[in-house]
């Protein structure tokens, strides 16, 4: 995935497209599953509520 898809410009401001790694800190950003986000680099995961 390029970086630039991570990344919207809402009202002039640039915001982020998902969720960042609470362990990783910035600049990680979690990947989005079915059922689940998680973190590719360290595996932290957060089940998503039904």
């Amino acid at each position: 995935m390029k970086k630039i898809e991570l990344y919207e410009l809402k009202d002039g401001k640039i915001v982020r497209k998902r969720k960042e790694c609470p362990k990783c800190g910035p600049g990680v950003f979690m990947g989005e599953h079915g059922n689940r986000i998680s973190c590719g680099s360290c595996g932290y995961t957060e089940f998503k509520k039904q």
